[in-house]
């Protein structure tokens, strides 16, 4: 989900959910980010509508710079990992 948001850029919840090609349950995300919203790794916003829409407005998610970096140092250590298992 993480990774998404990195590249995609601030999405909503059934955005992740659609773009994951089936890797996110829809019963499942808003819970996981919740979660990741608390560690820091992502912030949320409501979207901005006009008053007179009637909508309720989505929570838009994006990576924080915190998030991004934790997001950089897992790719590096699966990277590693998948080396080691490729020499063994």
């Amino acid at each position: 989900m993480l990774d998404l948001l990195a590249v995609e850029g601030q999405m909503y919840g059934l955005q992740l959910v659609t773009q994951s090609g089936g890797r996110l349950k829809r019963g499942t995300v808003y819970v996981t980010l919740g979660r990741m919203q608390q560690k820091g790794l992502i912030d949320a916003d409501a979207e901005k509508l006009s008053d007179d829409s009637g909508l309720v407005p989505r929570r838009m998610y994006r990576a924080t710079p915190f998030g991004l970096r934790v997001l950089q140092a897992w790719t590096h250590a699966a990277r590693m990992l998948a080396v080691g298992e490729a020499r063994s």
